[in-house]
């Protein structure tokens, strides 16, 4: 029977929701691995919507569900009603959408609050002990449910100065890491890699979250 894997995406679009290649490169990953990737989101409005050809914010509101349903082609579920224990491990795409609708890291920083449903799942599998995956900046959710739990886990965001400055204050032990590289914490059973935190080609970044979806198979 395929593994599944939980793929929590936050939108479509970098600037406001989930990164696309990023997304599609951990999907990608999951499938060439023989598993099943179980994509979901959260049903809640976007922190806002940003024209990604301006990079400015726009008059308008979108759904995270809605539109993280765009990469999924459809096949995406609520999160909120997702069984943690039919999930082999989860992983966790960037994008800003990570800290805008997943939580808002990007706007609170180290006192960042995470979605209640997302959070609710992201701790069921910390508590079940099952292999996690953060990408990009989504390793400050993750660092903020560790957190919340007293856990001082391992992970990377690249080597940003001011970004790891923040999530030092929520604990964590981070390691400087290239885009073509992971960090693994092996106690905590958690994989990241900095993808589009330092990347500047899709090829060098799918390097990087190839790398992540094979060590979170390996340690189911």
């Amino acid at each position: 029977m395929a593994r599944k894997i939980g793929v929590i995406l936050s939108g479509c679009g970098y600037l406001d929701g989930a990164e696309i290649q990023e997304s599609v490169v951990t999907l990608l990953a999951i499938d060439r691995a023989g598993a099943e990737a179980i994509c979901m989101a959260p049903n809640v409005d976007q922190m806002h919507v940003i024209d990604h050809r301006t990079g400015k914010e726009m008059p308008e509101k979108r759904n995270v569900l809605v539109e993280s349903a765009r990469i999924a082609r459809g096949d995406i579920q609520d999160v909120k009603g997702v069984d943690p224990d039919e999930l082999d491990a989860l992983i966790l795409p960037g994008g800003y959408g990570a800290a805008k609708n997943l939580c808002n890291f990007a706007v609170k920083g180290e006192n960042c609050e995470v979605e209640p449903d997302v959070g609710k799942l992201v701790r069921s599998l910390v508590d079940a002990r099952k292999p996690i995956g953060v990408i990009c900046i989504a390793p400050a959710l993750m660092a903020k449910v560790a957190q919340e739990k007293g856990e001082r886990v391992k992970l990377t965001i690249g080597c940003d100065g001011e970004t790891v400055a923040t999530l030092k204050k929520l604990g964590i032990e981070h390691v400087d890491t290239k885009v073509e590289d992971i960090v693994v914490d092996e106690t905590h059973r958690i994989v990241s890699t900095p993808a589009y935190m330092l990347g500047q080609r899709v090829s060098e970044v799918s390097e990087g979250i190839e790398k992540l979806v094979k060590a979170v198979m390996d340690m189911i």
